[in-house]
């Protein structure tokens, strides 16, 4: 078996797809937007509340010009690229670049323990930042925000008051609100209305977000 932290070496121009659907965008500032979603397979990290562990493992070699056709075929203009954590396949940055030359709007969801700065600029980067309770904190690449452009997006998933004081002193330390910060409350573990009280008395400029997808499907997957 494969150690967690192994990067997947995809074969010749392929990529493995854990699945690929259109549903509604549940996060960012595309929230509601019917939206295809493109899941790759493996993940070097282990977060303690990961939502998508499904995804470690599995999964189909697809080539590229399959995937990009599949997506094509759905007939939607935003598609997102996702995980697990879909940079830990090297191959990924071929696919990004694809799907912006088939002029999609196109979205790529990132742990930010990978780096980012071949992601071609077209796409949109939604860098998740790993916050204490994830176990995971100290893998955050703060070289990656060195590559950000105005039109990403930095999003921490919150899961208590530490992680919320975390997120503030990161916030305020690397001037992250140069682009659209998204608080998110682990689900069933912090109730939004908390994380929503703590945001007000801040007087940070960043945003609560629920995951629609959650909200209205109970994160069934595929959808």
């Amino acid at each position: 078996m494969s150690s967690p932290a192994q990067i997947i070496q995809p074969p010749r121009t392929g990529l493995k797809i854990t699945e690929i659907f259109r549903s509604l965008q549940g996060e960012t500032d595309s929230s509601g937007w019917p939206t295809i979603f493109v899941r790759l397979t493996g993940c070097p990290l282990r977060c303690v509340w990961c939502d998508t562990a499904y995804a470690f493992q599995g999964g189909q070699w697809r080539e590229i010009d399959d995937i990009v056709e599949a997506v094509n075929q759905l007939n939607t203009h935003r598609v997102c690229v996702t995980g697990g954590e879909p940079l830990a396949q090297k191959r990924c940055i071929d696919l990004l670049r694809r799907l912006c030359d088939e002029g999609f709007y196109v979205s790529l969801e990132t742990s930010g323990a990978l780096p980012v700065d071949q992601v071609d600029p077209r796409v949109i980067k939604i860098l998740d930042l790993k916050a204490p309770a994830s176990g995971e904190s100290e893998r955050n690449d703060w070289s990656n925000l060195d590559h950000l452009q105005p039109h990403d997006q930095i999003k921490f998933v919150i899961n208590d008051r530490e992680d919320f004081d975390w997120a503030l002193n990161t916030i305020q330390d690397h001037q992250l609100e140069r682009w659209d910060v998204l608080l998110s409350p682990v689900w069933e573990r912090l109730k939004p209305t908390r994380l929503a009280d703590w945001l007000l008395n801040a007087g940070i400029q960043a945003r609560l977000q629920l995951q629609l997808h959650k909200i209205l499907w109970d994160d069934e997957p595929g959808r």
